[in-house]
């Protein structure tokens, strides 16, 4: 199925689910490199074809900040689970739930900054159907996992293992680092936060490969 399909096919099913709920939350969960913002897009134009006015909602908002990181000695870790305030992400989809009619501010990452900015999108009432995109949403380790009681329904992106080995070194060298630094840098961090969503991550409703 092409990226467009599985859009589709997500979209029909949460309009199926949804009834006559005035608030639809997905999560969209995924390891890195795997094209979860490419698929968010996608299920946006999804939505709007069948009428739906959908928005995302994405986890990378919570990037704590690198000054906070660099005080806890983890800024080279930046993008692990640790390096995120879920806590504050699960209080915002609370918020969310809860004022379905009601505008909201949510905060989205800057990454030519590299920093979060508050209040960079809005959530308006007549977003019915929300797309909470993230790697760790499905990670079955506290705190995420008390998240699942947020989510409507749920969507795991995958893709073969060395597949976002590639990905994810290419992603380096294309920020002009030398090959063997790209593979350093991923080999450290990325490449582990990957490996840990692929493998303690709970089953989704849906599950789909992009490889």
């Amino acid at each position: 199925m092409t990226l467009e399909d599985n859009a589709q096919l997500i979209a029909r099913t949460a309009l199926q689910g949804a009834g006559e709920r005035p608030r639809f939350i997905i999560a969209l969960a995924g390891p890195p490199g795997v094209g979860k913002s490419t698929l968010s897009e996608a299920l946006l134009a999804a939505f709007g074809a069948l009428g739906e006015a959908a928005a995302i909602v994405p986890m990378d908002g919570f990037h704590l900040d690198n000054a906070v990181l660099e005080d806890r000695g983890d800024l080279d870790r930046k993008g692990a689970p640790f390096t995120f305030d879920a806590e504050g992400f699960a209080a915002l989809l609370h918020r969310l739930r809860a004022w379905p009619d009601r505008d909201v501010a949510i905060p989205v990452f800057d990454r030519l900054h590299d920093l979060s900015r508050a209040g960079g999108r809005i959530i308006t009432a007549g977003h019915r159907f929300l797309i909470a995109e993230g790697n760790y949403l499905l990670l079955d380790q506290s705190p995420w996992r008390d998240m699942a009681e947020l989510f409507d329904m749920t969507v795991m992106l995958t893709a073969p293992e060395d597949v976002l080995r590639v990905r994810l070194i290419r992603r380096w060298i294309d920020h002009n680092l030398a090959e063997a630094d790209a593979v350093a840098r991923a080999m450290h961090n990325d490449i582990p936060n990957a490996e840990l969503v692929l493998h303690a991550s709970r089953a989704a409703d849906i599950t789909l490969e992009n490889g």
